[in-house]
């Protein structure tokens, strides 16, 4: 991200997801590009009240259906704990 953002920047972008908690590079490079957006060709100024950050994450979460599945059962795989090794062969002289 830093070779294609200016640092000043970054740090906004940075100090903005940090203070949501957003801990994604995708948080921190989309609030870095709206501070290069607002940015007038002055020194990027930290804005005064935390912007909101949306997790996508959360938000997809938010969106699905609740999951109505049985839990996975591990009854069929109990089958190859009983199983035996076959005889080793005997080898020839």
């Amino acid at each position: 991200m830093h070779r294609r953002i200016p640092h000043e920047h970054l740090v906004v972008g940075l100090a903005a997801s940090l203070r949501v908690g957003a801990l994604t590079a995708d948080a921190v490079a989309l609030e870095a590009r709206k501070a290069a957006e607002s940015d007038d060709d002055a020194a990027p100024a930290q804005p005064q009240e935390p912007s909101p950050v949306a997790s996508l994450t959360q938000r997809r979460l938010a969106h699905l259906p609740p999951d109505r599945r049985p839990l996975p059962s591990p009854a069929a795989y109990d089958q190859l704990l009983h199983r035996r090794p076959a005889a080793p062969k005997e080898s020839l002289p």
